[in-house]
């Protein structure tokens, strides 16, 4: 399952998700051109579980350089699709994460998770002489506190089947819950030697991120990170927005909402609305008008419930003035 966007829109630009993104490419070309000497350069800021527990290899290395490949490891990558991969995931559920947490706090959670995740690892795989490198952890810590702070949001996911690729919409619990699920049945049943993926890393980065997620939720934010955060809020809601319609009883008209900033409440705004029920899925240009208040109606004509005699109901959208 390839995640394609989601439908929780961030009030914030993930500035720091993004810097991490492009941290991890940076190194990667720094990687790449370490050319014959590839393998000496993963290896010393690599996790090599055997440097640290078989003390004729850890007396080759120092204090500062055991410490630093502690962090190192979760910014290199194994080639170009592992680094797209994860860089992929990370811009999916990141952004969603930072702006909950803050700028900053987001920065020394990602850090903890992929710590978290390397020692997992390492306790797991406790005299491995193989290098385990990736961001894969520190991702999966993300997607764990994007579990517990978006369970029902949902995923737009390609699901290729053989040479088709199919499109659906998968709530983000059951999204993240599968995937841990497929991480936990090769955790027990495949060894990280053979396939060479850190399974248990997987698994102890999603875990140690709801912890974390649960632990950051009570440490207030620092005044530095809440100027950081009014200096990056979105003058935008999301151009594109998904709406799904609810009905009452003996009425024709459907309802839903529509998120809107107070700037573009301000100024007005166009948005692309994509109205979904049960198998059908249409999608419309709704013009938000200049001073419009939280809690105004757009009425889309025609929009609504047919009835036996043909006549047809209107879809009504709620704006919701968030931000």
């Amino acid at each position: 399952m390839i995640p394609i966007r989601d439908t929780i829109g961030s009030k914030n630009y993930p500035i720091v998700n993004s810097v991490i993104i492009g941290f991890n490419i940076l190194l990667y070309l720094v990687q790449m051109a370490q050319g014959d000497h590839l393998h000496r350069f993963i290896y010393i800021y690599g996790l090599v579980p055997a440097r640290y527990t078989v003390p004729t290899i850890a007396d080759y290395f120092t204090l500062k350089q055991q410490i630093f490949s502690l962090i190192s490891f979760m910014f290199l990558h194994g080639g170009f699709w592992h680094l797209l991969s994860n860089m992929w995931f990370l811009y999916i559920f990141g952004d969603n994460v930072e702006d909950r947490l803050g700028h900053l706090r987001y920065l020394l959670f990602y850090l903890l998770c992929g710590l978290a995740s390397g020692l997992c690892h390492l306790l797991v795989n406790f005299d491995s002489p193989t290098p385990t490198i990736g961001a894969s952890g520190a991702i999966a810590g993300v997607m764990g506190a994007y579990f517990i702070l978006h369970p029902g949001a949902r995923i737009l996911t390609l699901i290729p089947i053989l040479i088709i690729p199919w499109f659906v919409e998968i709530p983000a619990f059951f999204f993240l819950g599968f995937w841990f699920f497929i991480q936990f049945v090769n955790a027990v049943g495949t060894p990280g030697e053979i396939t060479g993926i850190a399974w248990w890393a997987h698994i102890g980065g999603f875990v140690s991120g709801i912890l974390f997620m649960k632990a950051f939720g009570k440490i207030p934010s620092a005044a530095f990170g809440e100027r950081m955060r009014q200096a990056t809020l979105k003058k935008t809601s999301p151009r594109l927005q998904v709406v799904y319609p609810t009905t009452r009883e003996n009425d024709l008209d459907r309802y839903g909402t529509i998120l809107i900033t107070p700037h573009e409440a301000l100024h007005g705004t166009h948005k692309l609305i994509n109205i979904s029920w049960g198998f059908q899925k249409r999608l419309f240009r709704v013009s938000v008008p200049a001073g419009t208040k939280d809690g105004s109606m757009l009425r889309l004509k025609g929009m609504g419930r047919q009835s036996n005699g043909g006549e047809s109901g209107d879809m009504y959208l709620k704006v919701k003035i968030s931000g």
